[in-house]
C-alpha cells in the first residue's frame, strides 16, 4: 500500500537531493526503514539554510521513492547519512501558507509546524496531492 510523507529540510539541503536521493533526520537510518518504493514524498523546507533566520515555509521538492535501496552516501570525513534514491519531478516551490486550511494536517491547527520537528511523518494521499497541485507537479 502506498504511503505519502513530508520530510523536512532546509531548501539547501532539499534542492541537493534533486540528484536522486533523500535522507532526513541529519541522515539517521530508522525513519528512512518506514518508507517503501513507490511511495511519495515532498520536502517542506522551513528555511533557505539549515539553522537559517532566512524563513521560506515552502513545500520544495516532490517524487516518488524509486526502490528498496537503504545505503550510505559519502558526505566526507565521517559522515555517512543513510539514504533512499528518489525520482524527483519537475516542480515549482510551493509556499505553505495558501494551503494550511486546505491541507488535512494543518487545517485548523495553531501550532500545524509541531510536527514539522519530527523531520518525517506521513500524510494522507488527498493532502499529497493538493501539494502536488500547488507545485504544478505530476507525481
Amino acid at each position: 500500500m502506498t504511503k505519502y510523507w513530508i520530510a523536512v529540510a532546509s531548501a539547501e539541503h532539499a534542492r541537493r537531493g534533486r540528484a536522486g536521493f533523500m535522507q532526513v533526520n541529519h541522515g539517521k537510518k530508522a525513519p528512512l526503514q518506514r518508507i517503501r518504493a513507490g511511495d511519495g514524498v515532498t520536502y517542506y523546507s522551513p528555511a533557505e539554510t539549515i539553522g537559517g533566520k532566512d524563513r521560506l515555509q515552502s513545500f520544495t521538492t516532490i517524487g516518488r521513492v524509486r526502490d528498496e535501496a537503504l545505503y550510505q552516501g559519502v558526505m566526507g570525513g565521517d559522515f555517512t547519512p543513510w539514504r533512499r534514491n528518489v525520482d524527483y519531478v519537475e516542480a515549482a516551490e510551493a509556499p505553505i501558507a495558501p494551503l494550511l486550511e486546505r491541507l488535512e494536517f494543518t487545517r485548523g491547527r495553531a501550532n500545524w509546524g509541531y510536527q514539522m520537528r519530527f523531520g518525517l511523518f506521513e500524510i494522507s494521499e488527498s493532502d499529497f496531492r493538493t501539494i502536488a497541485t500547488a507545485m504544478g507537479a505530476e507525481v
